[in-house]
């Protein structure tokens, strides 16, 4: 697995990327006593079960992984010469 350049900062944007998503879908309400790893896992969850990123071995899920995985789908919704693709 290939670290990403801006790979905390695409991380970070992600999660807001994917609560958003989670909320308009009406399947998850964040509250602000929810610590990060839990975003992390809730929103790999959702969207393997939405068939919007490819799920990742069972015995390969770990924090860092789940992590990756959320960059790269945000990243690929980024438009060309965005600041955090170069």
């Amino acid at each position: 697995m290939k670290k990403l350049k801006h790979e905390a900062e695409l991380v970070k944007e992600a999660i807001l990327a994917g609560m958003k998503y989670g909320e308009e879908r009406g399947v998850v309400e964040f509250e602000a006593t929810d610590s990060a790893s839990e975003k992390i896992l809730y929103l790999y969850r959702l969207l393997v079960h939405d068939k919007k990123i490819q799920p990742l071995p069972e015995e390969q899920v770990s924090q860092q992984t789940m992590r990756h995985k959320l960059a790269l789908w945000y990243a690929k919704q980024l438009p060309k010469g965005h600041p955090l693709l170069k």
